[in-house]
């Protein structure tokens, strides 16, 4: 005869792979909260809600510290693009972003390039390098004023000491253009070929021991195995230097103030000098969301297109 023994009850459940889950989900969220919350709550309160508001004041015709404002719709974007001096405005900013960034990454890799040789005095040569880029762009643009003087400035010396007579650095075009770009880069070509040299620096050596035992020439291992390695660092710099120039604007206005005849004027001083020379904030804030949407489309360019060329190890 069998005998059936009867277990007692369990007195707890052990849960299940997908409870589990789902508290550990809900402990990550937590902490997710708690660690990401206030920095998010600063971006939506600092960052996009004035965006919002900046692009709800460019449908509006409103003179600064005016009490009324009128709904124009897009009347102020209607007015941007068929002002005549808007073709203007975007071929200097062009010129400007292009010029800059371009010589900034040129520049900055030569230099990084001779600042990791193995040289006496290196480490000064480094922190003077980038000493420039940590200094106010306001006083910068004030002291290079000083020395682009045609007649008492250190270039014009320089320049009537082999028998050259200075540019009108002021006043004739396209010097003034010229002197704002060779002002700007000589600020952040020393943050470029920091940022360079932080990349070469990761490079093993044992790559360019390699191409050197091939026969490769340095000029050969530059080209074939430091610059294809640099692309991560060339692609931050190309999106961060352009947005950076783009929005330039404490050297303009130490150095040219958007002059002369607005050979100067970029879309970011022309923001500045509607809104706040002129009172027209309406107008300005149309001119600040043209200028969000074109750094947004540049960068999702750059981010869609350019960075297929990047080599990541």
């Amino acid at each position: 005869m069998s005998t059936t023994v009867l277990h007692p009850p369990p007195t707890g459940i052990t849960p299940g792979p997908k409870r589990r889950s789902s508290r550990r989900r809900r402990r990550d969220l937590v902490a997710f909260a708690l660690l990401a919350g206030p920095n998010i709550a600063l971006l939506l309160l600092f960052v996009y809600r004035p965006l919002v508001e900046s692009f709800y004041l460019s449908t509006m015709q409103w003179n600064l510290g005016s009490p009324v404002a009128r709904f124009v719709g897009l009347g102020n974007y209607r007015e941007w693009f068929t002002d005549p001096g808007t073709a203007q405005v975007l071929t200097t900013t062009a010129v400007f972003t292009v010029a800059t960034v371009g010589g900034s990454l040129v520049l900055g890799l030569g230099l990084a390039l001779l600042l990791n040789r193995k040289m006496a005095g290196r480490g000064f040569a480094r922190t003077v390098a980038f000493a420039p880029y940590v200094l106010s762009g306001f006083a910068v643009g004030v002291l290079w004023l000083f020395m682009f003087d045609p007649r008492y400035g250190l270039i014009g010396a320089l320049l009537r000491m082999v028998g050259l007579s200075s540019p009108q650095w002021y006043t004739a075009e396209p010097w003034p253009l010229v002197m704002i770009t060779v002002v700007y880069l000589w600020k952040h070509v020393g943050y470029v070929a920091l940022i360079y040299l932080a990349g070469l620096q990761a490079i093993p050596q044992d790559l360019r021991d390699a191409a050197s035992l091939d026969g490769a020439s340095r000029t050969r291992t530059l080209r074939s195995v430091v610059l294809p390695l640099l692309t991560p660092t060339t692609f931050f710099l190309v999106v961060t230097m352009m947005l950076s120039s783009l929005q330039s604007f404490d050297v303009i206005k130490a150095m040219t103030q958007g002059g002369p005849l607005g050979s100067t004027t970029t879309l970011m001083y022309q923001i500045y000098q509607e809104g706040f020379v002129n009172g027209r904030a309406g107008y300005a804030s149309a001119g600040a969301t043209i200028l969000f949407l074109v750094l947004l489309a540049v960068t999702a360019v750059q981010m869609r297109y350019v960075e297929r060329k990047v080599h990541y190890a």
